[in-house]
């Protein structure tokens, strides 16, 4: 059977991350980096000229920033899927990188399986957070959120079952998948169909979402 190979466009302004993210990412065979650019106007070119299946956008780049960049690649090449990688999962990046159209959001002190994973999900049409990102974003707004949203969040929750639940309390810990499969006994791919569920039931746009009305709830 043939394998479908994942293009991959990478856009950073310094060299040697570029090059230790080409030698993570090719190590797998289902992925190509297709090109590299040094500034996010490098990569809206790339992102026309060799339409990527998914590309990586540093954030901080001269020239354009990442975070422009992906505001801009919607229109440029609405077809290519975009994770931003960063140092820091400062909150009103990852939002702004979700509202913009981000298929995710990757800290660069990532294992090298997850930024692979996260390339995988990202070519499938999943979107990505990564567990410590997310864990900074909640901590930061469950810390400006308001009194009383318990009630609500709880009965939210009710309407899960038990097995949902505990999915959602290790999302509110910041747990990826694989690591919420391990504490629990479930393979990865279970795992994922229950976050599907879980997002679905409570009305949740994705793991931020999920984890912040998980905290809310008390779990």
């Amino acid at each position: 059977m043939t394998v479908k190979v994942i293009r991959v466009v990478i856009a950073d302004d310094e060299p040697l991350i570029r090059a230790g993210i080409r030698m993570i990412l090719t190590s797998a065979p289902d992925i190509e980096v297709v090109a590299e650019a040094a500034n996010g106007r490098e990569a809206l070119d790339l992102a026309r000229a060799h339409t990527p299946d998914v590309m990586l956008l540093d954030i901080q780049m001269p020239v354009m920033d990442g975070l422009t960049a992906l505001g801009e690649l919607g229109r440029a090449a609405p077809e290519v899927r975009a994770l931003i990688l960063t140092t820091f999962g400062e909150k009103e990046n990852v939002l702004r990188a979700l509202g913009s159209g981000g298929a995710g959001f990757l800290l660069k002190d990532s294992a090298p399986g997850e930024l692979i994973g996260a390339v995988r999900a990202a070519a499938a049409g999943d979107a990505y957070l990564s567990p410590g990102a997310t864990r900074h974003v909640v901590d930061q707004l469950a810390s400006g959120r308001a009194a009383g949203r318990g009630e609500e969040a709880r009965r939210r929750v009710a309407e899960l079952s038990e097995r949902e639940r505990g999915v959602l309390s290790l999302l509110g810990e910041g747990l990826s998948n694989a690591d919420a499969g391990r504490r629990l006994h479930m393979s990865e791919a279970t795992v994922k169909t229950y976050v599907s569920r879980i997002l679905a039931k409570l009305g949740c746009e994705n793991r931020v979402q999920a984890a912040l009305l998980a905290r809310d709830a008390g779990l």
